[in-house]
């Protein structure tokens, strides 16, 4: 990203800065990190396993009412959400951070500090991001700053996996907020020096190929759905996909099957398609559907009408693409705010929560929420505290410069 911004734009940003009551709001974050870890460590002890998030967002609701947002709920599907009133009622920003992680129910949890590093599962994806909500909502009501708009806080479900982003969608489907939304700043994980500003779009696949079944050697005869599957795996393998716009196709599972002797009767394949470009989705639906259909209709030529294949595709997971325009404000205000840090920031296409208000053309980035992480969606997963301060900075001023 280049370190230059409009003027206008970056004399705001000092402006903004230099205000008292934002100097006493990065105050509180730099007197705080001890009470900030504390929150995030007792954050990742609560379960959130992909569909049963309820409870750490039950602990998420309880934490804004102690921190003085209003109207405090979880919404129809779950998410978390409160109100940072401002002195108009009208536009909303909008700061989320999803609270699902990718660990199955069961998973054990032992959130060990050791100085400003955290080891658990989700302890940086995505407890670095919730744990921002709460700093920042603090730092605001401790300096008591009065934004010019409404700023609503959500910690969402279902951003991992096949959660397909439902909370987020399911936010600007039905909340009343939906239509007034300014901008959209989504917290995902670590770091200060990211933004994601292109959304990644994605279709996920289930394939499904039916048969029979029966004895490996009685009824070998008889069609084998995984050797279906795999012709149709294959003519997807020796598809030409283009480098501009990058697109991509991915096998992440087969299963199927119950024995080295047996015919399955099921066989089942998980699909992954990303691509910048909503018609190199298109293209690639059409594909496998081809693929599949082709490769059991070229096997049920063969066999006995009651012996035949059938097929099923359904949908699993759709995140539509997106991209903030370089003249947007909300990306404006972001270069000014980089540049008033000295942060030289990278831009970047990935697949988050930001998908959904790109669009639908709601002015959104993902930023990480300071600090370092690793060990992503491993058991050892880690954060470590060191920078989070210059992470935090970096989000307030830009709430309150879309807010503006």
């Amino acid at each position: 990203m280049a370190a230059t911004a409009p003027a206008t734009a970056f004399s705001r940003i000092g402006q903004l800065a230099a205000q008292r009551r934002v100097h006493e709001a990065f105050g509180w974050l730099h007197l705080h990190e001890q009470q900030i870890m504390s929150w995030q460590q007792e954050l990742v002890m609560v379960a959130a396993p992909p569909f049963s998030e309820r409870p750490r967002a039950e602990w998420l609701c309880g934490k804004f009412r102690e921190l003085g947002l209003e109207d405090v709920e979880l919404d129809g599907i779950g998410n978390a959400v409160g109100v940072y009133r401002g002195e108009a009622s009208g536009e909303c920003v909008l700061l989320s951070a999803h609270i699902d992680t990718v660990f199955p129910a069961g998973t054990p949890i032992d959130a060990l500090l050791n100085g400003t590093r955290l080891i658990a599962p989700g302890a940086c994806d995505n407890g670095a991001g919730v744990t921002a909500l709460l700093a920042i909502a603090a730092a605001l009501r401790h300096a008591e700053i009065r934004p010019a708009c409404d700023l609503i806080f959500i910690g969402n479900v279902g951003e991992e996996g096949e959660g397909n982003l439902r909370g987020i969608r399911y936010f600007y489907e039905h909340s009343p907020w939906r239509d007034r939304v300014g901008a959209h700043l989504v917290l995902d994980g670590a770091g200060h020096e990211v933004a994601v500003t292109q959304a990644l779009g994605s279709k996920r696949y289930l394939v499904t190929v039916t048969g029979p079944g029966g004895h490996s050697w009685t009824d070998s005869a008889r069609p084998n759905p995984v050797i279906a599957l795999s012709r149709a795996i294959a003519r997807l393998g020796d598809l030409d996909l283009p480098a501009k716009p990058r697109t991509t196709l991915n096998v992440g599972t087969i299963e199927g099957g119950t024995s080295v002797n047996a015919i399955p009767e099921h066989v089942t394949a998980r699909f992954d398609t990303r691509s910048t470009d909503a018609e190199q989705l298109i293209r690639l639906e059409v594909e496998i559907h081809r693929a599949v259909e082709d490769a059991v209709i070229e096997v049920n030529a063969s066999v006995k009408k009651e012996h035949t294949l059938r097929f099923d595709i359904a949908m699993i997971g759709d995140r539509p693409a997106g991209v903030l325009t370089e003249h947007a404000a909300v990306f404006e205000n972001l270069r000014a705010v980089d540049r008033h840090l000295s942060i030289r920031t990278e831009t970047r296409i990935a697949s988050t929560d930001a998908n959904i208000p790109l669009s639908l053309g709601v002015p959104a980035l993902s930023l990480g929420a300071g600090g370092d992480g690793g060990g992503i969606h491993t058991r050892n997963e880690w954060y470590d505290a060191r920078g989070r301060e210059l992470g935090l900075r970096r989000i307030l001023l830009l709430l309150l410069a879309c807010c503006s």
